[in-house]
């Protein structure tokens, strides 16, 4: 008969209450109907608040209204002093201001909006209630009582709630190898035992085998638990006897599997029979709502067992040899054999061995009592406080007997005593690259410890979580984009792949060294924020983050200002926006250039730009390797620039010709070349028209269309003319502002270019009268405030709102007329108008 697991007390994860764990009073819920405004709100009170068609107050609402609802649609609780919303597989989903969180959970705001199904509708309103406290539940305390005695099974006494039924949780995982039929029907998220009202209530999770009350399956209805009600998770075995109780018991409620709960399960041991609190499996502590609700993938070999009822244990069966013997019984056996052999013969053969088995009897007999006395040895050494010797000697003796189980123990705690209270002064100090260093000495001093090893990886973690915990103190602290959540998410991965393992190996610590116990258990509650954090903002971080990599892959950059300001309105926590916005207004004229094919912008705009945020990072790799010129070509046209820049005008001329004659960007080199020649015969015109009428016009066309940095050459040479005529040129460039004024104002009068002027098959009165007068303005503009700039001459602050307002609706058609070639427009046609509006080769 398999044996009945050791018992030891097990603790789940923390309470949750509707009031915030840190303090600070509770919410009042109120669900306000959008769809049916006939229907009254929805007032929530209880700590967790179930929706599905059966479910009240759904259930008197009318078919009609309900049809979209799923039996089990969601649940609403709060945890962490925040409130979220868990759909739970519906099967039409369930969406928060839109967005679908169909099998996730998400945080909820007030003024969200909540939809169920396709178009049930409410408007959540929170608010404080202003009671800082509120009366616990008054069942303190639900033992559940073995049915049959001789199924094997321990009482579990569950002391705070909820708690959930797992066949991964250590409470139910214990029995899989005495039972592993029996556990393998239990699932991995079966049921969970919560209260309501001060009532302990059991839901099934939608278990494959089951929860059943006083033999009746549960359906998708929680049901109260009453005292000496039958309650039984996946069939036949594991079934108890439900006994509330109400001991004393006080517990910390964000400690989190911390260790044993010595004082709890004493205080519930007294009040049970003698034999019973004997082999008790106490649960002091809660599971969270966001784990129960969380929907857990399957793990491979771990499917639950087929629906029906569970077959019987399998009874043990006998070692087909036999009872196996020990050392020495098989070493006493071989001497019999020696001396006693089937045969005379080989019995004197045998006896010629006998010394030789008597000297390997003498060295094992020599070796038990080295052992032992060695073990004695260290055992004094740890009784004496001396841990740095004895972990020093118990890794001599390891390196001599590797396979000691018994020595690796106690190596380990040696060297944790030895160690570990170096590690948690520097990592309190906030010295985590000291604690580092320590965790590193011990990794080296046991490396022959197998057992060590996993036990520093749990350590190596936790003074990650608490480095983190020291850059933020608070979880809800302002996130960093691209550098925090990256950070959460590895640390919640780690935690997550093994969680039972993880706190089995941190109370090993914490039994080894008791204080390790109160900084564990600050960083396991910093880590259930995070947790909560993952559901909410970590999620709207990777929308927005995928959002703008979408939109820069589709051509459209404009669109990312859009999210950026959505993302800092819903999610006022996200750091980082500053640096992407910057970013993108270094891409958005290189993107401009590379869709309009125009060269020397594009050159211009890729020098110029150095990007810091992945999206972008990432896009212009993707540039480069696709639709950038290549590297020969810019090459050859850095060359132009450089001599364009030294005033060599004919031999960059002549070169950018040569470029014109092959090649995908034969049209660009012409665009750019075509500049330059008539920024050249503006500069001539304007040193020939010294002496003569007209010259303040000259001045101000060369210096409308010249760039501060691609022509400094030529904007040097005429400085002094510049300066000679400074006061007639500026007038003449305020003229130029005022009837960019002018123009933008009756191009604003006559209603701008509308979608039906900008598709129509051909070209349409309006549509030039309105191009032209935005393409005038936008060049009027552009030359007036040029010159100002240029000769750094003072100027209203609205002039430069008045060139933002052109320039980006001049931008915004021409970006229109771009996508509807794409669509129905034919290409000759949309480079007809693009040509009407301008704005292409000047910037």
């Amino acid at each position: 008969m398999a044996a009945n697991p050791s018992a030891h007390p097990i603790e789940a994860s923390a309470v949750t209450t509707l009031e915030p764990k840190s303090g600070g009073a509770e919410y009042d819920i109120v669900l306000k109907p959008l769809s049916h405004p006939e229907l009254d709100d929805i007032c929530i009170e209880d700590e967790l608040f179930a929706v599905g068609r059966n479910e009240r107050p759904f259930d008197s609402y009318p078919p009609e209204i309900v049809a979209d609802l799923s039996r089990r649609h969601a649940r609403i609780f709060c945890e962490y002093g925040a409130v979220f919303i868990a759909d739970l597989d519906s099967k039409n989903g369930t969406t928060v201001n839109g967005v679908d969180i169909q099998q996730k959970i998400s945080r909820l705001n007030d003024g969200d909006e909540i939809c169920f199904g396709r178009s049930l509708s409410w408007r959540v309103h929170l608010g404080r209630s202003g009671r800082t406290e509120r009366g616990a539940p008054r069942v303190a305390a639900l033992t559940l009582m073995p049915h049959d005695p001789a199924a094997g099974l321990q009482p579990l006494v569950i002391s705070r709630f909820p708690f959930l039924v797992s066949k991964a949780d250590d409470a139910f995982a214990r029995y899989k190898e005495a039972f592993p039929h029996q556990v393998h029907y239990l699932s991995r998220r079966h049921a969970h035992i919560f209260l309501k009202g001060g009532t302990p209530f059991v839901e099934d999770l939608g278990s494959t085998n089951g929860t059943f009350v006083n033999e009746r399956r549960l359906d998708e209805h929680a049901v109260a638990l009453k005292d000496g009600d039958t309650l039984a998770f996946g069939g036949h075995h594991f079934v108890y006897q439900v006994v509330l109780q109400a001991p004393e018991v006080t517990l910390d409620p964000t400690v989190t599997r911390v260790g044993p709960a010595a004082a709890p399960a004493a205080a519930i041991a007294r009040a049970l029979p003698p034999e019973v609190a004997e082999k008790t499996t106490f649960v002091a502590a809660a599971d969270s709502f966001l784990d129960i609700f969380c929907i857990d993938p399957s793990v491979p070999g771990e499917a639950d067992a087929p629906d029906g009822e569970p077959p019987e244990a399998e009874a043990a069966r006998a070692d087909e040899g036999g009872p196996r013997r020990g050392r020495r019984a098989t070493l006493l056996a071989e001497f019999r054999k020696a001396f006693h052999g089937e045969s005379r013969s080989a019995r004197g053969s045998n006896r010629r061995w006998w010394l030789a088995a008597l000297a390997a009897l003498l060295a094992v007999a020599f070796a038990a009592w080295w052992s032992g006395h060695e073990g004695r040895y260290l055992k004094q050494l740890m009784a004496d406080g001396d841990y740095a010797q004895a972990s020093q000697a118990a890794a001599e003796a390891l390196a001599e007997r590797p396979g000691d189980v018994g020595l690796q123990s106690l190596a380990t705690e040696a060297l944790l005593k030895a160690h570990l209270p170096q590690w948690l002064a520097a990592q309190k100090a906030g010295n985590f690259d000291e604690g580092s260093r320590v965790l590193a000495r011990m990794s080296q001093q046991g490396a022959g410890n197998p057992e060590l090893q996993p036990l520093l990886r749990e350590l190596s973690w936790l003074g990650g979580l608490q480095a983190f915990a020291a850059r933020r103190p608070q979880a809800d602290a302002p996130l960093r984009i691209f550098s925090d959540e990256e950070t959460i998410k590895s640390l919640l991965a780690w935690w997550d792949r093994d969680t039972a393992a993880h706190q089995r190996a941190l109370a090993r610590i914490a039994a080894h060294v008791p204080e390790f116990s109160g900084p564990y258990a600050a960083a396991l509650s910093y880590l259930r924020g995070l947790q909560a954090e993952n559901a909410v903002y970590l999620a709207a971080i990777e929308r927005l983050k995928s959002g703008i990599a979408n939109e820069l892959a589709r051509g459209r950059p404009e669109a990312v200002s859009g999210l950026l300001d959505e993302a800092a309105q819903k999610y006022p926590r996200i750091q980082g926006l500053d640096e992407i916005r910057r970013d993108l207004a270094q891409y958005l004229p290189l993107a401009d250039a590379l869709r309009e094919r125009r060269l020397g912008a594009l050159a211009a705009a890729a020098e110029r730009a150095r990007f810091a945020t992945p999206p972008f990072q990432e896009r212009m790799r993707q540039l480069a390797a696709r639709e950038l010129p290549p590297p020969d070509l810019m090459r050859d046209y850095a060359a132009v620039t450089a001599a364009w820049r030294r005033g060599e005008a004919q031999q960059a001329l002549s070169a950018l010709q040569a470029m014109q004659k092959s090649g995908p960007w034969r049209d660009g080199v012409a665009q750019d070349a075509a500049r330059r020649q008539a920024l050249l015969a503006r500069y001539e015109a304007a040193l020939k028209g010294r002496d003569a009428r007209g010259q303040e016009e000259r001045l101000l066309a060369f210096y409308g269309s010249a760039d501060p940095l691609q022509d400094a050459w030529f904007i040097e040479r005429l400085g002094a003319e510049l300066a000679a005529r400074r006061e007639p040129v500026l007038r003449a460039a305020q003229q130029r502002i005022a009837r960019a004024e002018s123009l933008w104002s009756e191009y604003q009068v006559n209603g701008g270019i509308e979608q039906g002027q900008r598709i129509e098959p051909g070209v349409s009165t309006r549509f030039r009268s309105q191009a032209g007068l935005l393409s005038a303005a936008a060049e009027a503009q552009r030359q007036g405030l040029r010159v100002y700039r240029q000769l750094q001459a003072d100027y209203p602050a609205q002039w430069n709102q008045l060139q933002r307002d052109i320039e980006s609706e001049l931008a915004l058609q021409r970006r229109a007329l771009i996508d509807a070639r794409a669509g129905t427009l034919a290409p000759a046609l949309v480079k007809t108008k693009l040509d009407m509006l301008g704005g292409g080769d000047e910037r």
